[in-house]
């Protein structure tokens, strides 16, 4: 990525998000004004590979694009870079009549693709996944809820992850476009962080789709291979907020005084801001080492997808997301403890960092879900592993 490039992402988070945070807390309208400036600004979508229209910015390099929006609100750089899901599972797993054109229209005009996996009774197993999709001749036919899916009204495309109602053993997912007959918004939920994305619960009620618009491979499969990407950039956004919080937190010290001094000269304040500059540096360090080996299994990949399916989830993207969980609410909680009662209340920006930072450590696998794949797939002998 060009220096050129970080600087136009950060001149936009500049102008555009900054100072708005009551705007972003406030649940706006999707999309947001701000996300068609984004791609009016040729930023949209901007891992896109260069073949289908878009920037080709890679993995490793989209860490830092992604600390940059999220410095501005992590709400918006979520809903902005949660489409990778999506796109990466059309250009490694979708045929070229199905992929082609979808991957150039969201390059072109700057729209979104969502994923709906997440299920009220299913959590975090996804094996129990409970929409169906039955075959009518050369159509698929889906049914079901899904719990919480971002950008899915928004969305061009939804890629729905859904299991054969002959065969609970036959995981898909198939792309549904958005204005498909029985696809229903049944409520935007009111998260208590990133309140600028648009976070929904979905209703498909005999939703038909041409059979060809189900994706190669296990759909369980599938979608496990390209969370990597999108937990290696939830985790980055941590790197963002973070970076926010110590440079508030270094605004605010040098008009406060502490017994006749400037807060900014006080040991203590110094000591606090040393730490958070410390995990800032190995937070946005193991986010692009993790990013740039999933470069590298992309880059290898076959055009079937077969390089994703044997790579699984990888261990670096495990660990950058519980890392950086756990390191940025550190930072959160010693920036707003910085601001005494200020840091507490919804007057002051912080507060709003601090609800912000908590979803890094929830959304797509909370900590321990972290901790027991990190386990079950790297710490146990390789003939126990599942």
């Amino acid at each position: 990525m060009t220096a050129e490039l970080l600087k136009r992402v950060r001149d936009f988070t500049a102008a555009e998000l900054i100072g708005k945070d009551q705007h972003f807390d406030s649940l706006p309208e999707q999309p947001t004004a701000e996300a068609s400036r984004l791609h009016a600004a040729g930023l949209a979508n901007w891992w896109i590979p260069q073949q289908y229209g878009g920037d080709g910015v890679s993995l490793a390099d989209s860490v830092d694009v992604v600390s940059e929006l999220a410095y501005g609100d992590a709400g918006f750089a979520f809903s902005a870079f949660l489409p990778v899901l999506g796109t990466l599972m059309l250009q490694h797993f979708g045929e070229e009549e199905l992929a082609r054109p979808a991957l150039e229209r969201l390059a072109s005009e700057g729209g979104r693709v969502a994923v709906l996996g997440s299920e009220e009774e299913a959590g975090s197993e996804l094996v129990r996944t409970a929409t169906t999709f039955r075959t009518e001749g050369d159509r698929l036919v889906l049914t079901g809820d899904k719990y919480f899916s971002t950008n899915t009204d928004a969305a061009d495309l939804l890629m729905v992850l859904a299991r054969s109602s002959d065969d609970e053993a036959d995981f898909a997912v198939i792309a549904v476009p958005r204005d498909t007959p029985g696809v229903e918004m049944v409520k935007r939920w009111d998260l208590l962080g990133v309140r600028s994305t648009g976070t929904y619960r979905v209703r498909l009620d005999d939703c038909s789709v041409p059979a060809a618009h189900r994706l190669r491979g296990n759909g369980l499969r599938v979608l496990e291979a390209v969370l990597n990407a999108s937990r290696i950039l939830i985790a980055a956004s941590a790197v963002g907020i973070a970076r926010r919080i110590r440079d508030l937190s270094m605004e605010y010290a040098a008009a406060k005084r502490l017994r006749g001094a400037p807060l900014a000269e006080n040991a203590v304040f110094a000591g606090k801001l040393g730490q958070m500059e410390a995990l800032i540096d190995v937070m946005r360090n193991q986010c692009r080492a993790a990013a740039a080996e999933l470069d590298g299994v992309l880059a290898a990949a076959d055009g079937g997808g077969t390089g994703l399916h044997r790579v699984g989830t990888l261990r670096s993207a495990l660990a950058a997301k519980l890392y950086c969980g756990q390191a940025g609410w550190d930072v959160a909680s010693a920036g707003s403890e910085l601001f005494g009662g200020l840091g507490y209340t919804q007057d002051h920006p912080i507060g709003k960092l601090v609800r912000d930072m908590r979803y890094v450590a929830i959304i797509e696998g909370g900590e321990d879900i972290m901790r027991d794949l990190l386990y079950a797939r790297y710490v146990l002998p390789a003939r126990k592993r599942r």
